[in-house]
């Protein structure tokens, strides 16, 4: 059995048959690349196959992000520094690495929502 991933790589789609057999021995699961490689491989971490209709969403949202106009590469660097950061880093300390690197400091929305009920 397989499923189909729709991968949109800038201005193009493809479509990728992953299998969905299970094989979880050698998938890692740290790194920045283990959720990209689990998606590909259609195996969650757990051994078990992600379901077709799972696949088929993520493909047609990524799609879509794929094709979005990018409002700048600071912006999105600042972006994924305090989504990623914020799990990782206390407020304070965040919002100063931020100043130190010339970033804006944290945003009163940001501290509240990745903040609120640390």
């Amino acid at each position: 059995m397989s499923a189909r991933l729709v991968k949109s790589t800038h201005s193009k789609e493809e479509q990728i048959t992953m299998p969905t057999e299970t094989n979880p021995g050698n998938q890692t699961t740290t790194g920045a690349d283990a959720i990209d490689e689990a998606i590909a491989r259609g195996i969650d971490f757990d051994g078990s196959p992600i379901p077709p209709a799972k696949l088929e969403l993520y493909g047609k949202v990524m799609a879509l992000e794929g094709n979005r106009q990018r409002s700048g590469v600071s912006n999105t660097m600042r972006s994924r520094i305090v989504r990623i950061g914020a799990k990782h880093i206390p407020q304070a300390e965040l919002d100063q690495l931020l100043v130190d690197a010339g970033f804006a400091p944290l945003k009163e929305k940001e501290i509240a929502f990745f903040y609120s009920g640390k």
